[in-house]
């Protein structure tokens, strides 16, 4: 019997998988949202947020971990937050 999974859960779980490598490094990723077109958000956290090799981590490890685990899914972005 398969069990079925949300989006949500099949991109958390990729995010799972990730989420040891950037703790190693001090840093963290929280998912923020998945929109309709397949477009999903999330924000780097520690250490990520500062880090030049951020946008090389979102592409090659994190976005193609979520795409095999949610291969509905069209694209990874990290969002930021400004804080006034």
């Amino acid at each position: 019997m398969k069990i079925e999974t949300t989006v949500k859960e099949r991109v958390e779980h990729a995010l799972e998988i990730c989420r040891p490598y950037l703790q190693a490094d001090g840093g963290d990723i929280q998912l923020v949202n998945i929109k309709d077109n397949g477009v999903v958000e999330l924000r780097y956290e520690g250490t990520c947020v500062i880090c030049p090799l951020s946008p090389l981590t979102l592409r090659a490890g994190i976005e193609r971990t979520v795409l095999h685990w949610a291969p509905e899914v069209k694209r990874v972005e990290c969002v930021k937050f400004i804080n006034y």
